[in-house]
């Protein structure tokens, strides 16, 4: 297990003051570790995974650094002030993306996710919750429905920008938050991907839409700073996020 704890004025200059991370290496058989982030909140409440659209490679540094800029790393030092430890979550290779195929449901990935989950579960005995952004809702709703009915290892699943071809087992008993930008134009995650399985949800589990409207919209649609990816809207993704995890 590596672990490197320092100060890091994050990433590139999407963070503007220090803040205190560690880059954890999760062992993964004789295969490379699943590297993740961790940032740390004071008198932590609860702790969430995060798992990026596209082909999920942030390529994350020794020293935590990366080029990635995806809306989870611009957004990272807000789940603080929510009492909530956040914790990006990189893959060494390539999970594909829903043009060139979707590799996120193998069980390879599924191991990784659940070895993440089980990692911080036992070292900081926090509620764990997953958030997938766009092709990180594949992961989301993926691991939900491989999970045992009777599992405990996370507590719930947040899925925002959701991927037109993510589903929820009706076996799946977590609750549920979905977020979308209203003027998300991104063809392969359409608001209505996200309406479709919190409406599709047994009456008796918890369920949430939330649309989120504003922020700017710049370069490929499907990109992390077009509405897709919240551009401008971080604080509020972030908020509606925590509130319903600290709810839950």
């Amino acid at each position: 297990m590596l672990v490197r704890k320092f100060f890091l004025t994050l990433i590139l200059a999407y963070i503007g003051s220090p803040v205190f991370a560690q880059v954890i290496d999760i062992p993964h058989q004789q295969d490379a570790a699943t590297r993740t982030l961790l940032f740390t909140a004071p008198n932590p409440k609860a702790l969430v995974l995060l798992f990026p659209g596209g082909g999920g490679m942030m390529r994350l540094q020794d020293d935590g650094s990366t080029k990635n800029r995806h809306t989870f790393i611009r957004s990272v030092d807000q789940w603080s002030q929510y009492h909530i430890d956040a914790v990006l979550v990189d893959t060494p290779y390539d999970l594909g993306d829903y043009r060139r195929g979707d590799l996120r449901g193998r069980s390879d990935h599924l191991e990784r996710v659940a070895e993440v989950a089980a990692y911080y579960k036992d070292k900081y005995h926090l509620p764990i919750w997953i958030f997938g952004h766009s092709m990180g809702t594949s992961t989301a709703t993926n691991f939900a429905n491989s999970l045992d009915k009777n599992s405990h290892l996370i507590s719930g699943i947040i899925i925002a920008g959701t991927v037109r071809t993510a589903s929820v087992s009706d076996d799946v008993s977590l609750p549920i938050l979905a977020l979308h930008h209203v003027q998300d134009s991104c063809g392969g995650t359409p608001p209505d991907a996200s309406a479709r399985i919190i409406k599709g949800r047994p009456p008796k589990f918890i369920a949430q839409l939330e649309m989120i409207e504003g922020g700017t919209s710049q370069g490929d649609e499907c990109q992390s700073f077009a509405y897709h990816g919240f551009n401008q809207t971080e604080p509020e993704l972030i908020r509606r996020a925590g509130k319903f995890i600290l709810g839950n």
